[in-house]
């Protein structure tokens, strides 16, 4: 089954419309299998090719998403790009998901990088949102300390 992805800005505006395919479900999450639809671009910390894959997990009682990607060549393990969102909200056959802009790159190896940290700032959030996010933030670490799932593939 395929769904619809909306990425929407912080004002809950869709800002880009792809499609997944449903490869795993369960009350209050999904996950999707999506290739890259873009261009190659180096981000300097990972290189995305056209075709790469990236298996998606949307929940919607947590404030991230996170993004498996594996090269479209060889399979191999890019990263995890996790996502601060407000929560999803999953519909028979979409999702929406309001992009809160703060982005953490995991690395294979496990280290990690926060991304986009001012214009995270400049977004007129209030205090118990921000909370909120700090608390993703130091969830998704300690999933990765643990390798916990999604994060199992990390070396």
């Amino acid at each position: 089954m395929n769904y619809t992805i909306h990425k929407c800005d912080y004002l809950g505006q869709i800002t880009l419309s792809y499609q997944g395919e449903v490869v795993a479900q369960g009350a209050g999450w999904v996950c999707v299998v999506a290739p890259f639809g873009f261009a190659d671009r180096d981000l300097g910390y990972i290189v995305l090719k056209r075709g790469d894959i990236f298996t998606e997990w949307f929940y919607a009682d947590r404030y991230y998403n996170i993004f498996a990607i594996h090269d479209r060549d060889d399979g191999a393990l890019k990263g995890y790009y996790c996502n601060f969102t407000r929560p999803a909200l999953l519909q028979a056959n979409s999702l929406r998901a309001d992009d809160l802009a703060l982005d953490l790159f995991v690395a294979p190896d496990g280290s990690t990088r926060l991304l986009d940290e001012d214009e995270y700032a400049a977004l007129p959030l209030d205090s118990a949102e921000r909370q909120r996010v700090a608390e993703a933030l130091a969830e998704l670490r300690q999933l990765i300390v643990a390798r916990a799932h999604p994060f199992d593939e990390l070396a």
